[in-house]
């Protein structure tokens, strides 16, 4: 880790694929200590092991967004074991599109809930900690479908405006503690499996060929974070070059 970076305690939801597995990778090499969460544990861990085995300090919590309970469990873990949380990265989020006519009505609950509540239960499990502290950093993943709409992508871009007014509010709200909204633009991951129409799942074969890795949204987050502590990036755009 470069001597100007100081070591923190970070805490990633929806850490087990995609953008949240990249962000570990990179902030746990960086020299940064990461509690890392998410359903599917077997992914954790091999995550964690491999880490471990570099030198690096990540352990692993199973962790259901959804759920408030399980999100302050995981924060309270993080205090028992490190004695502090200086950033949560709140990742975990889905995509099922589809166009409004099809009543997908389940998915589009699901996208409130993982999308906006789990983001809701990430601030409110970790903002007492931080104003305690008296300084701390939340880092929401919205997307690019925060800042315009697309066709088959109504709900799924509501939930993100929605991180982008939740992120915004609380950072005027506080000024101890520096926010981020991130809008990532279309990237490699497991995000478009979870689309079961089949013509906004055709769509989004368009929008992959020119989709960006994980690792390009890792580093935008990690030069966030490695700010001093009186710079606050507020919001963060990347997108690939050739997008429109």
């Amino acid at each position: 880790m470069s001597k100007t970076i100081q070591s923190k305690i970070i805490i990633v939801t929806g850490a087990s694929s995609g953008i949240g597995e990249a962000t570990v990778r990179v902030l746990a090499r960086q020299g940064h200590t990461l509690l890392i969460g998410a359903r599917r544990t077997d992914k954790l861990k091999v995550l964690a092991d491999e880490l471990g085995s570099e030198g690096c300090k990540v352990e692993y919590r199973p962790l259901d967004v959804t759920q408030k309970d399980d999100v302050q469990a995981f924060a309270d873990f993080a205090i028992h074991q490190f004695g502090r949380i200086d950033v949560i990265i709140n990742n975990a989020g889905i995509m099922p599109l589809s166009p409004m006519a099809s009543l997908k009505v389940d998915e589009w609950d699901a996208m409130i809930d993982v999308n906006i509540r789990g983001v809701l239960y990430g601030v409110a499990a970790v903002l007492p900690i931080m104003q305690k502290q008296g300084n701390g950093q939340i880092i929401n993943i919205s997307s690019i479908g925060g800042l315009y709409v697309i066709p088959t992508g109504a709900v799924y871009c509501a939930t993100k405006y929605a991180v982008r007014a939740i992120s915004d509010g609380l950072r005027q709200e506080h000024k101890e503690l520096r926010v981020t909204c991130v809008y990532p633009g279309v990237v490699e991951s497991e995000l478009a499996n979870t689309i079961t129409d089949s013509a906004a799942a055709e769509a989004m074969e368009g929008y992959r060929n020119i989709a960006l890795k994980p690792e390009a949204i890792a580093n935008a987050i990690a030069h966030v974070i490695n700010q001093p502590e009186d710079v606050d990036t507020s919001e963060i755009v990347v997108r690939p070059t050739a997008a429109l």
